[in-house]
């Protein structure tokens, strides 16, 4: 069977693994979570794309210590002539009616305690971009007995990291590109039996003006309450130096 004879759900994730598996990658960068520190909390920032000085106000409040931090740009009442309409994306409104909040007039930013989950462990990953798109994966397993009794809501979120001083922002952000949200509710099959196995995989999107080199993944798990229990981003190892 070609890959074009696949169903779509098996295409998209042959797709994404593709694009972190294809030899042509292979000395390219592959960024995961693995050995990475466990964020505390989530720093978002919300920015309504009307908001010209919204980006390179004084203000703007740093993340806190061991916070990842993300930076949504929410779509305006000015469409596309806003004055930051080229990175507002409708996934901020997903994120805010998530959240259960307006759009803020300016700007908001919120933080969001993790909670922890003992014995549970997250990984995300990303491979460099290919074709417009960027292979993203993101994968939970945790001890039989903490199995939830409700679906667990996954966030796997595609950022585009700018250092402070980009376009005038007084503090290095996280600036959200693609959103992609699965729901987990079912057991995949175990090779251990001990544990449950949550993952998906798939080729993510990557926007225009995004600059691939700066892209990578982050994501978070949380329950029907919204509750954020377990959360990790991935880090793109340095070029070795010559």
């Amino acid at each position: 069977m070609t890959p074009h004879a696949l169903p779509r759900r098996a295409w998209t994730w042959f797709l994404a693994a593709l694009l972190l598996t294809h030899p042509l990658v292979h000395s390219q960068t592959v960024c995961s979570s693995d050995d990475q520190a466990t964020p505390l909390s989530l720093f978002e920032r919300f920015i309504n794309a009307d908001c010209a000085s919204c980006w390179s106000d004084a203000t703007t409040p740093l993340a806190p210590p061991g916070a990842l931090a993300l930076d949504w740009i929410v779509p305006g009442s000015q469409g596309e002539e806003a004055a930051l309409a080229a990175a507002a994306s409708r996934d901020a409104l997903l994120r805010l009616s998530a959240r259960q909040r307006d759009r803020p007039a300016t700007q908001r930013s919120e933080e969001i305690k993790v909670h922890g989950w003992s014995g549970a462990i997250l990984r995300v990953a990303n491979g460099p971009a290919l074709g417009g798109y960027v292979g993203a994966s993101i994968a939970l397993s945790l001890p039989l007995n903490q199995a939830p009794d409700t679906p667990l809501q996954a966030w796997l979120v595609l950022v585009e990291t700018l250092p402070a001083g980009f376009e005038g922002s007084p503090v290095p952000r996280n600036l959200v590109r693609n959103v992609l949200q699965p729901t987990w509710n079912m057991r995949d099959e175990l090779s251990n039996s001990e544990h449950l196995r949550f993952k998906e995989i798939r080729p993510m999107n990557i926007p225009e003006g995004a600059t691939p080199a700066r892209l990578r993944v982050v994501g978070w798990v949380q329950d029907a309450a919204g509750r954020v229990a377990i959360a990790a981003e991935s880090i793109c190892p340095s070029e070795p130096a010559e």
